[in-house]
């Protein structure tokens, strides 16, 4: 290969090529020059390296595409920006979309920890199925409220927060399965009625009650939230609409994906108040109210600044650079 001759004879072809990359707008025209610059370029540079190597001309031309491969592909945000834009649009979003589904999932748990606990103290003998007289009346009286104090304030805080983020990934990320979630939802719910039956049974209803609603506002919000997200992802793979089912499966699982984030937060709060503030000898309304907050403060920004995002098209999806183009059309 003649390098000097093929320099003369491309330059204007690589500047012209240069000029385009580095322009802010390109006419459909100066879009398929662009184009058509961009492959022809790309095979004079593998041509030079594999005949000459490394060399001034082939550095030069290397530059040259990458700039143009900026403007073919775009490039990520930078992280400052990525960081403001995921909580106060993406997130947001996510969650707002689930919002009917959450209501449906929170109506179906209350329900059946209702029942259960209504059903189990209609007869001693369903009760006596849970165990004798006297470990029942001891979990009444003694073992779930020593289960707030037991361990230290941040230890005890810490390893709720744990458990229940764990709880809530798994029922996302298993969520395709249809049956995680559901399973999930079940085990909590019919776990809350054997506890309140009980509780109730032995004349401590109200100390159940003061003793869950604090923490348990926001932290049974944020599996309901959870359970929520892991159905419709498997609604995405069920009913996958016009989209195929990876299609749908893939949006659907990168927006839900960033509940989780949402999710171990605000599981955290819910971990600081069950450990610091459930075992407090305060107030029950000043406990109840401090749950009341956080849980209003999780639904405004759900529905509020959710619902605003949302109407602004954000789905809490990855970008397109982020998650590559669906399917490339003319047009």
């Amino acid at each position: 290969m003649n390098l000097d001759a093929m320099v003369d004879e491309r330059r204007a072809e690589w500047d012209r090529l240069d000029a385009l990359a580095r322009s802010a707008h390109l006419t459909g025209a100066e879009t398929d020059e662009f184009v058509h610059l961009y492959r022809a370029a790309s095979a004079d540079l593998a041509s030079i390296k594999t005949s000459v190597g490394r060399s001034p001309v082939a550095d030069h031309l290397s530059g040259v595409l990458s700039r143009a491969r900026l403007k073919l592909t775009g490039a990520p945000d930078n992280v400052l920006r990525q960081v403001p834009r995921f909580f106060a649009r993406q997130l947001p979003a996510a969650l707002y979309r689930i919002r009917w589904l959450t209501l449906a999932v929170t109506g179906a748990f209350l329900a059946i920890a209702v029942l259960i606990a209504w059903w189990l103290q209609q007869d001693p003998a369903y009760m006596a199925t849970l165990g004798d007289e006297t470990s029942l009346k001891n979990y009444a009286e003694n073992e779930f409220a020593d289960y707030y104090s037991d361990h230290p304030e941040s230890v005890f805080a810490g390893m709720v927060w744990s458990n229940n983020a764990w709880i809530a990934a798994q029922t996302i990320m298993f969520g395709i399965t249809g049956i995680w979630p559901v399973y999930a939802i079940m085990q909590n719910s019919v776990g809350l009625g054997t506890s309140a039956a009980v509780m109730n049974w032995y004349g401590h209803g109200d100390d159940f009650i003061l003793l869950i609603l604090p923490h348990g506002l926001l932290e049974m919000t944020s599996i309901f939230v959870a359970g929520a997200a892991g159905l419709r992802i498997f609604w995405a793979w069920i009913a996958p609409g016009a989209r195929t089912r990876g299609a749908a499966l893939a949006v659907e699982g990168r927006a839900l994906a960033t509940v989780v984030v949402g999710l171990i937060l605000s599981l955290a709060v819910s971990g600081v108040i069950e450990g610091f503030v459930t075992r407090q000898d305060w107030a029950p309304t000043l406990k109840i109210g401090i749950g009341a907050v956080a849980l209003a403060a999780f639904l405004f920004y759900m529905l509020v600044i959710g619902g605003r995002a949302a109407r602004d098209g954000e789905t809490g999806d990855l970008t397109e650079y982020e998650a590559g183009t669906e399917r490339l059309v003319a047009g």
